[in-house]
C-alpha cells in the first residue's frame, strides 16, 4: 500500500465495489464520474476532490431549520474523528458495506462518505430518492436515512444489519412499525456543527430507549434554560450550547423535549409542540403540526395545522382526547402543504407566520 494511500483512505475503502490502489487512479475515476456520472454522481466526485485537496477543511451548510442554511468551514481532521467515533458506537469496521442515499449538499451525506474512507467500508452510491432502500437487492452493515425515507423503506429493512435516522423528529407510527423489523435502528441526535450525530437511541428490540445516549468521548450537561450543552473536546473547540430543551439523566444520557424557541406559552403554561405531537402521532396518519395563534387572553393558544393530505377533523377530535385539556389544540388549520427544508424537518417560523397573515386576511 502507498505512502499517499494509507494517509487518505483506509486500505479496505472500496466505491460501488471497486478499489483504488493510488490517489491517480481514483481522480481518473473521479474525473470520469464527473462528465458521464448522475447527478448525484457528480456531487460525490466534487466532495472527494474536495476531500483529497490540500485544503484542511470541507464546505457545508446547516439544515435551514431555525432560518436560511449557513455556510460552515468544517475540519478534515475533526470529521475523520467523527468517523471513528461512529464505528466504535456501532461496531462498524473495515469491510462492511454501506449505502450512502442522501444527498451530498448536507454534513450526512457528506460524512457517510467520510466514514467510509476513514473506516474502510465499501460504499454503495445511489441517487438520493425516497424509496432509494428498495431500488436494489444488496444487503448492508450500516444504511443512514431520514425519516420521509424510512416511511418508504419497511419493505427493505430486513437486508439491512445497523439503521440510523436523523434529519427531524420521528413520528410515532415509524417507530412503531420498527418493532416488526429485525435491523437495530437508531434515532441520531446532531446538527453540522457537530459533523453529524452525537447521540442515538435505539429504536427498536429489547434495547429500545426513550433517552439518547452520547458517543464515545462526549458528554452532556445543561444551561440555566434547560437547554442542552454539548462537550466533546475532540469535535469543539468549547462547549456547544443548543436551543434543544432536554431532561438530563446523567452526563451521558438526555431525553429530547423539543427547541426552546418553538415553546408555546398558552395561559401561563409552557408547551413543546414536538412532545403534542408525538402523542398524537399515536392515533392519527398524514401530515400536521402543532403550532399556535395570538390570543387576548391566554396569550398564545394552541392550534393544529394539517396538509391537504392530513387527519380528518373527526380523526383528530378523538385523537385530542388522549391529551390534556391544556394540550389541546383550540383550532383546527388547513394548507395546501406544510413548510419543509431540503432536508425534510418543518419551519415552524415560518409556518407561524403563515397561519398569522391567513388569521388576518393578508
Amino acid at each position: 500500500m502507498s505512502q499517499e494511500r494509507s494517509q487518505l483512505w483506509h486500505p479496505s475503502f472500496k466505491l460501488n465495489g471497486l478499489s483504488f490502489d493510488s490517489l491517480v487512479s481514483l481522480h481518473e475515476f473521479l474525473d470520469s464520474m464527473k462528465i458521464q456520472g448522475d447527478p448525484h454522481e457528480r456531487d460525490l466526485a466534487e466532495f472527494l476532490k474536495d476531500w483529497l485537496s490540500i485544503e484542511p477543511f470541507v464546505v457545508s451548510y446547516t439544515s435551514g431549520t431555525t432560518g436560511a442554511p449557513k455556510k460552515c468551514l468544517l475540519s478534515k481532521e475533526k470529521m475523520r474523528l467523527s468517523a471513528q467515533t461512529t464505528g466504535d458506537f456501532f461496531q462498524i469496521g473495515p469491510g462492511a458495506n454501506a449505502l450512502l442515499c442522501l444527498p451530498l449538499s448536507f454534513i450526512a451525506g457528506k460524512m457517510m462518505v467520510v466514514r467510509a474512507l476513514v473506516l474502510g467500508w465499501d460504499l454503495h452510491v445511489v441517487a438520493p430518492t425516497k424509496d432509494a432502500l428498495t431500488q436494489y437487492d444488496s444487503t448492508y452493515d450500516f444504511v443512514a436515512l431520514v425519516p420521509h425515507q424510512l416511511a418508504f423503506s419497511y419493505r427493505a429493512l430486513d437486508k439491512v444489519k445497523v439503521l440510523i435516522v436523523g434529519g427531524g423528529v420521528l413520528p410515532a407510527q415509524l417507530e412503531e412499525k420498527l418493532q416488526h423489523s429485525r435491523v437495530r435502528a437508531y434515532a441520531t441526535y446532531g446538527m453540522t456543527e457537530t459533523l453529524t450525530h452525537v447521540a442515538a437511541r435505539r429504536l427498536n428490540g429489547v434495547e429500545r430507549s426513550e433517552h439518547y445516549s452520547a458517543m464515545p468521548e462526549v458528554r452532556f450537561s445543561s444551561d440555566a434554560r434547560g437547554c442542552l450543552e454539548i462537550h466533546a473536546p475532540k469535535l469543539l473547540e468549547a462547549p456547544l450550547v443548543t436551543n434543544d430543551l432536554v431532561q438530563i439523566i446523567d452526563n451521558q444520557n438526555f431525553v429530547y423535549l423539543g427547541r426552546i424557541d418553538d415553546m408555546i406559552n398558552s395561559g401561563g403554561v409552557k408547551h413543546a409542540p414536538e412532545s403534542i405531537e408525538r402523542k398524537l402521532k399515536q392515533y392519527l396518519k398524514g401530515n400536521f403540526i402543532i403550532s399556535s395563534l395570538p390570543h387576548q387572553t391566554l396569550g398564545e393558544q394552541i392550534v393544529l395545522v394539517k396538509d391537504a393530505h392530513g387527519p380528518s377533523e373527526a380523526s383528530i377530535d378523538e385523537a385530542v382526547d388522549h391529551l390534556t385539556p391544556l394540550e389541546r389544540p383550540k383550532l383546527i388549520l388547513k394548507l395546501e402543504e406544510l413548510p419543509v427544508t431540503d432536508t425534510g424537518k418543518y419551519k415552524r417560523k415560518e409556518l407561524k407566520a403563515i397561519i398569522l397573515n391567513q388569521k388576518n386576511g393578508l
